[in-house]
């Protein structure tokens, strides 16, 4: 893995990619620290840390868009799939070093922390609580770059399709007022899940028998879990709508608030998207 580490970073650093999202990010950045804290005179940190995320809507595509899909394009990846080196240690190596390049941009922000510390009054802890976020939040998004990058032909795809799928992550809370909480909705819901899995399982095995086996199962619980206690499906569509509502969680972390479920969602969120990345890339290794 730290072979692969190692040269990711120094691409990173040899071709435009590295710079353009240092440069772009610090120079936004430096502008909302300007106009939002330095021209009003506010030592309200955490305002400029809320006014930032969108920027990862733009910002983690450009990081990630060529990790996976460059090799493909240029057709490296064979190279990588016939070496010795598992499929693990190349999609983690590829996902630490766009987060070494992230957190190495992030760091620079803190600057700002320090002018707000020396000329105003700094709230510590939720300054702090939102580096974590950041650093929480990045990691995940990354994932989600990464995987997207991985099923990707070429960069400009990556690029296009991970922003949409942040997007769709961004704004995913807000559709939680709309979709409906009853009982049948919830079980057809679940009944659907147990359709998607079964598929996930057929196109990695292509074996009917597995995806059939995971169906039946699926099927089973879903009946026993009626019969046990039916309000398990009202509200299960919001429920699973709230696991991928990233921005709703970083919230508490502004708030000078870590919290330990936060804290594990976000790497639970981050290790399920690198483990679909590497069955997704286990499958064209023996394809």
């Amino acid at each position: 893995m730290t072979a692969i580490l190692a040269r990711e970073l120094r691409s990173y650093f040899q071709t435009p990619t590295g710079y353009i999202f240092m440069g772009l990010f610090l120079l936004l950045t430096g502008f909302f620290f300007t106009m939002g804290n330095l021209m009003t005179g506010s030592s309200y940190y955490t305002s400029f840390l809320g006014s930032i995320l969108f920027l990862y809507l733009f910002a983690v595509p450009l990081l990630t868009m060529r990790l996976l899909s460059e090799e493909r394009r240029q057709r490296t990846d064979q190279l990588l799939l016939t070496s010795p080196i598992t499929i693990t240690d190349i999609v983690l190596g590829k996902f630490f070093a766009a987060l070494v390049v992230y957190l190495l941009t992030l760091v620079v922000t803190v600057l700002y922390a320090l002018v707000i510390g020396i000329f105003g009054d700094l709230a510590v802890w939720e300054a702090v609580g939102g580096y974590i976020g950041f650093m929480l939040l990045g990691s995940s998004f990354i994932a989600v770059g990464v995987l997207v990058s991985a099923v990707s032909e070429n960069q400009v795809s990556a690029a296009f399709f991970t922003f949409f799928a942040l997007l769709l992550i961004w704004f995913i809370s807000s559709i939680k007022g709309v979709v409906p909480q009853d009982l049948v909705s919830g079980t057809i819901f679940a009944a659907g899940l147990v359709i998607a899995i079964g598929l996930f399982f057929y196109l990695n095995t292509k074996s009917w028998i597995a995806a059939g086996a995971v169906g039946i199962i699926g099927a089973i619980a879903i009946v026993v879990l009626h019969f046990i206690d039916p309000t398990i499906f009202e509200g299960l569509i919001v429920e699973t709508i709230d696991w991928f509502s990233l921005i709703d969680r970083f919230d508490s972390f502004t708030l000078g608030l870590l919290k330990l479920e936060e804290t594990v969602f976000y790497l639970s969120f981050t290790s399920v998207f690198l483990f679909v990345t590497v069955r997704v890339i286990e499958k064209r290794r023996w394809a």
